[in-house]
């Protein structure tokens, strides 16, 4: 007889008893098995959200939203962000391990000699209004690379995955770039491959013909920082997206695009850029001297007025990629001379009320990763309408290491939720005429 747990579950209704296996993880909680449940029983599960249901097994992020703690492969996010670069972490989330150093060197030569686009991008590019939504653009411009990119858009063929990966993750940078450039009206700039990944995003972003761009260390740590902490966060809505697109076989570079629409929204990765909008209403209110009155609204349960980047669905403790945002948040402001800045200014004076203020304190409402890299961000000079592509370039890596870690599966199938019926039963149809 088999000593794995097991969990007896028990009807009212006269439904025999069933036992189900119970899977243990490495960390977090047991997770138990109902894929028989159906065949048994003839019952499904509830689970509006998955908020109880594990979708798959995985072996690439660890949250403990009660401890405030993220692992990627095991490693604490605080120690990755604190000695790693951005490419480093992407070598790790790909295939498992840290790199050694001639391991790092190959990876990223492999990387840059792919940043460049093929010219007729621009031309696409150019069928979007001006003014289009960045994320707009970005749906379009990745999805559109299984186009340009042929070559390697079979999802189940492991050597045009991995090129199809690199090719993500060196080109989401240019592409972003792009995007922000056709915006502005500016000429696109071309990679240059002697900077490292972020300092080429920079300078594609910020450089003009008219002069060279200086690269300036603080601010690329900072962005480097921002990718790093927005690399994977688990079965979040845009991961499990990209996982339930890729499940049919369709291309990898469709189910990045999917996974960059899902992105979009508000609730997800949109909400950087909700703080700061936040942060513009109460500026033009009064700014600081209206911050009372804001804080007022926030706590009125019937104003409807929230306080966006703050608090987090999964971290009921604090978020720990928010304590590392928050001393990049502070170097930036430093090196720029912002402190005074009346925008950034009012941000660090809700900061110290969020921190010290007993009715924010008590429910956990501590500043999160958006609040801080929202700032960051603005201060950088990027738009607050690019903020979520830059989230788009940053968590390409995690999607494509859990698309090929869910293709590898033997078990993986293609995602076929099921659902509580509640609409009529069958009935009859009535002839047009016959219907009062």
């Amino acid at each position: 007889m088999s000593d794995a747990p097991k969990a007896t579950v028990t009807f009212s209704d006269g439904t025999p008893t069933v036992e189900l296996p119970i899977v243990r993880g490495a960390v977090g909680p047991d997770v138990i098995d109902i894929r028989k449940l159906y065949s048994s029983t003839g019952k499904f599960t509830y689970d509006p959200g998955f908020l109880s249901t594990a979708s798959c097994n995985s072996t690439i992020t660890y949250i403990d939203g009660d401890k405030g703690e993220l692992l990627y492969r095991g490693y604490p996010i605080e120690q990755l962000a604190g000695n790693c670069d951005f490419l480093e972490v992407c070598y790790l989330i790909l295939k498992g391990e840290l790199p050694n150093v001639t391991q790092k060197q190959d990876f990223v030569s492999l990387v840059t000699n792919h940043t460049m686009v093929n010219e007729q991008m621009q031309f696409f590019l150019r069928g979007f209004r001006r003014d289009a939504h960045p994320m707009a653009v970005m749906t379009g411009l990745v999805g559109a690379m299984s186009a340009f990119y042929p070559d390697s858009i079979n999802l189940h063929d492991a050597g045009q995955r991995e090129i199809s990966a690199i090719r993500l993750i060196a080109k989401m940078p240019t592409l972003v770039a792009m995007a922000y450039k056709y915006s502005s009206g500016q000429p696109y700039i071309y990679p240059q491959n002697k900077l490292s990944y972020t300092a080429n995003f920079m300078r594609m972003m910020f450089a003009t013909p008219c002069e060279e761009y200086q690269v300036n260390d603080v601010l690329v740590r900072a962005l480097d920082r921002i990718f790093i902490l927005h690399a994977d966060h688990e079965q979040n809505a845009s991961t499990s997206t990209v996982r339930l697109c890729a499940s049919s076989g369709t291309n990898p570079f469709a189910a990045i695009a999917a996974g960059v629409a899902c992105l979009w929204g508000p609730a997800h990765g949109g909400a950087n850029e909700a703080s700061l909008h936040m942060l513009g209403d109460i500026q033009a209110m009064g700014g600081m001297a209206k911050i009372g009155e804001f804080i007022a609204k926030v706590k009125d349960k019937n104003s409807g007025v929230r306080l966006m980047g703050f608090g987090h669905r999964v971290y009921k403790n604090y978020d720990p990629r928010a304590k590392l945002m928050r001393e990049t948040c502070h170097e930036v402001l430093n090196e720029l001379g912002l402190h005074d800045d009346p925008l950034f200014k009012l941000a660090m004076g809700l900061e110290k009320i969020a921190l010290e203020d007993d009715y924010f304190v008590s429910r956990k409402l501590y500043p999160n990763v958006d609040f801080y890299s929202g700032i960051v961000q603005k201060a950088i000079g990027i738009p607050i309408p690019l903020f979520t592509a830059i989230f788009a370039l940053a968590r390409t890596v995690g999607w494509i290491a859990q698309l090929n870690e869910m293709i590898a599966d033997p078990e993986y199938k293609i995602g076929r939720p099921r659902q509580l019926y509640q609409g009529a039963p069958a009935r009859q149809l009535t002839p047009l005429a016959d219907r009062g």
